[in-house]
């Protein structure tokens, strides 16, 4: 029987291991957009659960932690019955944003994923934004090594884009908080696409959150395509308010 380990480096470094299943991919065979995001989020969060910061925790001390930017690079795609470890830590805090880097490797050691991701801290009751030094639940990391993928930074969206689909907001995508799980979003944006994009070589991937969508609502999907650049932008809107801007880079 195998047995997959979580556990914890004397540089606070979380690693996970375990198994990519043939339902977490797409029809490539490939690790799939919206299973990256859940995974790599929950990772996230089991890192503060082991440490001690659990949701309840940070809710009593009137902090949340929200999911704002992230930017992922795909070395070699991972693939169904892989074994692998996500590796997560924190790094060095801008005054208004969490950071947390990412590696997933296969058990050789070989790096598939790099990744980084942004996160807004915020008054649990008000949902105020705080400034990252009044978090002193836990010790501030001093990390600031590179990564090796793209900054988790702001999405210019271009001036011309065009309706490429829509999505009802069904019970499934909601999660504990109320509205659509952040992973959901990487299914959206590859599923509007045509199949000629959606069959594309990603190298990248970013995305920026804005704001929420919740079970009922319509989220309307636009599209832009630089060939050149090999770049796609996809927004999802509600009416004109944005809820979500990502790009996809592909070779």
């Amino acid at each position: 029987m195998t047995t997959f380990k979580q556990w914890h480096d004397d540089d606070m470094t979380f690693h996970s291991q375990m198994k990519l299943y043939f339902c977490q991919c797409d029809s490539h065979s490939h690790l799939s957009f919206s299973e990256l995001l859940r995974l790599t989020t929950d990772t996230a969060v089991e890192d503060y659960h082991q440490r001690g910061l659990t949701y309840e925790f940070l809710s009593e001390h009137d902090y949340a932690i929200l999911l704002s930017r992230l930017a992922f690079r795909f070395h070699t795609m991972p693939k169904a019955n892989d074994v692998i470890t996500i590796h997560t830590w924190e790094k060095k805090p801008e005054p208004l944003q969490l950071t947390r880097a990412y590696e997933i490797t296969l058990s050789d050691g070989s790096v598939l994923v790099s990744g980084v991701s942004s996160w807004l801290l915020v008054n649990y009751k008000t949902h105020r934004i705080m400034r990252t030094k009044e978090f002193t639940l836990r010790k501030e990391s001093a990390r600031d090594e590179p990564y090796n993928c793209m900054s988790a930074g702001k999405i210019v969206v271009p001036e011309t884009l065009t309706k490429c689909g829509e999505r009802q907001i069904c019970y499934s995508d909601i999660d504990a908080n109320g509205h659509m799980n952040n992973s959901r979003y990487g299914a959206f944006a590859i599923d509007c696409l045509s199949e000629s994009y959606q069959n594309k070589d990603f190298t990248d991937f970013r995305m920026n959150y804005s704001h929420e969508a919740k079970k009922g609502e319509l989220l309307q999907l636009f599209c832009a395509f630089d060939d050149e650049a090999k770049k796609i932008t996809v927004v999802g809107k509600q009416l004109e308010r944005i809820c979500f801007e990502s790009e996809l880079y592909y070779r």
